[in-house]
């Protein structure tokens, strides 16, 4: 998907998403919203493993926080999460997809050639940066430090010809034919900060963030269009890094994606804290979030599955995504899973067909009855148990029974499993990228959550949603709640004693 792997979706969504907030200590919060088009038309398999494809290719190439949210999710509808950033002086509002497989922020600028200029979103309206209008813009030469660390990433460029001002420059090139392309800007970034219980606007920190000058292919399309991306990865450039080295945010986020039919979600910069969490280890030095999958199984039977499948390779492992709405197995795998699922079913209940090569089933039954739980065990302990809702996908209705397709689909000739929304929904999932984890619990996400954060003196704060509830930002939306805000807590009360951390 788009800039690095993850905005090949621009997928339709539209609902809300109510926010969570940062108090005391430094985690940052957005209110998350998933958008969906209005066209009543739901989107078959094939149609979402052609769009989930596409982010697929690039993958293979290479205080405290609390958020209440709601929303909605439906993988029918294909969608994507986006929030709303405030860059410059004065400041302009973005909308920017959420995509924990990328790690620039960046916007359509003034002077692109081909970014949409409107959206079929409802109640979106697109913006283009023009950092000539901004009194603390600045360009970011090749000789910045900053530049520098997206060399390591491939996030950055330094073009020898046709670049007079040595500026710093990316070209980020998408499986479908798309990509867009600019040059750097550090400016403001506008945040609301969070003290006690009390939201105090006009805080802001400085990020380098791209400003595109050209997009292409599914980018330039309007149906589903926003003004950027924002990359959540762990590379310098990204904005979690930017905002950890300055002392604003913690070196972590967290998500909760609601999977019933009220939806919602919750995003915070910080690590959501509940006691049934467990954590595996990151595969180090992998440009996504890669994990060590080790087994499958279905009603507690490990099934025959070589873990050599799912190692790491330049093809292959097992990446967390939540850009990806489906879920994706290696190939070698696959049909042991159907088989799993299909010999644990009563054929009394359940007839098995193919509908569109996707396994399917064919039953009046409720599926949490007849069909078994599913448990993916990672290294270290850690596993992660799927009930029948999270990994079925109702696709149609025949003669008053429900058609349940399989979600996990393979790619073709590729080792790699992708953990999408389908299954990272009703789950908290925490990204520690200093401890270089991954964590998760199934949780009912329209419920509280307390989230930590680690302070300059060593100490992790607390904060119970309850204290701050949806919609308590100070800042308006024309929107109506619509929108996604970024809640940052800068640690006004010591923020000197903070550690300042410098870009590599």
């Amino acid at each position: 998907m788009p800039a690095p792997i993850a905005a090949g979706f621009w997928i339709s969504l539209a609902l809300i998403f109510p926010a969570a907030v940062v108090v005391c200590g430094f985690p940052a919060a957005l209110t998350l919203e998933r958008a969906f088009p209005r066209t009543g038309h739901g989107l078959a398999l094939n149609q979402l493993k052609e769009r989930d494809r596409v982010r697929h290719r690039r993958i293979l190439q290479s205080g405290v926080v609390d958020f209440p949210v709601e929303g909605t999710y439906d993988p029918y509808l294909v969608g994507l999460y986006f929030t709303s950033v405030q860059l410059g002086t004065p400041p302009q509002e973005f909308y920017v997809q959420i995509d924990s497989g990328s790690d620039v922020l960046w916007v359509g600028c003034n002077s692109c050639s081909g970014c949409p200029t409107s959206s079929g979103l409802k109640m979106i309206s697109l913006n283009l940066f023009n950092p000539s209008g901004s009194s603390t813009a600045s360009l970011v030469s090749c000789s910045d430090q900053r530049c520098t660390v997206g060399f390591q990433s491939s996030d950055s460029v330094c073009p020898t010809q046709n670049n007079p001002n040595n500026q710093c420059s990316y070209t980020f090139q998408y499986g479908d034919g798309s990509g867009t392309s600019g040059y750097y800007v550090s400016d403001l970034m506008h945040l609301n900060t969070v003290v006690g219980s009390s939201l105090v606007s006009n805080s802001s920190a400085t990020v380098v963030f791209g400003c595109s000058t050209a997009a292409t292919g599914d980018l330039t399309k309007t149906d589903r269009a926003v003004d950027g991306i924002f990359g959540f990865g762990q590379q310098g450039l990204s904005i979690v890094s930017q905002l950890y080295s300055q002392g604003v945010a913690p070196n972590a986020f967290s998500h909760c994606l609601i999977g019933s039919n009220s939806g919602g979600g919750i995003l915070v910069l910080g690590e959501i804290v509940e006691p049934n969490i467990v954590y595996t280890p990151l595969v180090q030095s992998q440009p996504h979030y890669n994990l060590n999958l080790e087994s499958i199984s279905v009603n507690g039977q490990t099934l025959s599955i070589d873990s050599s499948v799912f190692a790491t390779s330049s093809n292959g492992g097992t990446i967390v995504d939540s850009g990806t709405t489906l879920a994706y197995i290696a190939e070698e795998a696959y049909a042991p899973f159907v088989s799993g699922i299909t010999s644990a079913v009563s054929q009394s209940y359940v007839r098995s067909i193919a509908s569109n090569g996707n396994q399917c089933y064919l039953t009046t039954s409720n599926i949490s009855e007849v069909f078994p739980t599913v448990s993916l065990n990672f290294a270290g302990g850690a596993s992660m148990l799927l009930y029948p809702e999270d990994y079925l996908l109702q696709q149609n209705s025949v003669a008053g029974a429900a058609v349940w397709c399989i979600g996990f689909q393979q790619i073709e000739g590729q080792g790699i499993t992708i953990l999408g929304d389908l299954f990272l929904q009703n789950k908290i999932i925490v990204y520690d990228l200093t401890g270089q984890r991954i964590g998760w619990t199934n949780y009912d996400c329209s419920l509280a959550v307390n989230v930590s954060a680690s302070t300059a003196n060593g100490k992790s704060t607390y904060v119970n949603p309850t204290q701050i509830g949806p919609n308590s930002s100070s800042r308006n939306t024309p929107l109506n709640s619509i929108l996604l805000i970024i809640i940052v807590a800068l640690f006004l009360s010591n923020i000197s004693a903070l550690r300042s951390f410098s870009l590599l």
